[in-house]
C-alpha cells in the first residue's frame, strides 16, 4: 500500500514523500518499511512499543494505533508534530 512520510523522516526514504509497504497491521507495516528503509521504524515507536509522542499514524484519514488492521489500498499517512518555541 502506499504510505505518506512526513518530511522530518523522509531522510530515510531517500527524500520520497510516498514508499510501498505491506502489512495486515500498522506494526507490520512499519517493519516492512525498516526492512526497505533501516532506521524509520526506531523514529516513529519507541523502546516500549508505543508511537512516539509527536508521531500520528492515519488510516484512511482516522488516527490509528499499531494494532490497527490493514487492507489493500489504505491509504497511510505518518505525520509529526512541530515543536519548538
Amino acid at each position: 500500500m502506499r504510505v505518506a512520510i512526513a518530511s522530518a523522516l523522509r531522510s530515510y526514504t531517500a527524500n520520497r514523500e510516498h514508499v510501498s509497504a505491506s502489512g495486515a497491521t500498522v506494526d507490520e507495516l512499519l517493519r516492512d518499511l525498516d526492512a526497505s528503509f533501516p532506521g524509520i521504524r526506531f523514529r516513529v515507536v519507541d523502546e516500549q512499543e508505543r508511537i512516539r509522542v509527536h508521531i500520528r499514524i492515519f488510516v484512511n484519514r482516522e488516527l490509528a494505533d499499531l494494532k490497527r488492521a490493514l487492507a489493500e489500498g489504505d491509504d497511510v499517512q505518518i505525520l509529526c508534530a512541530l515543536s519548538g518555541g
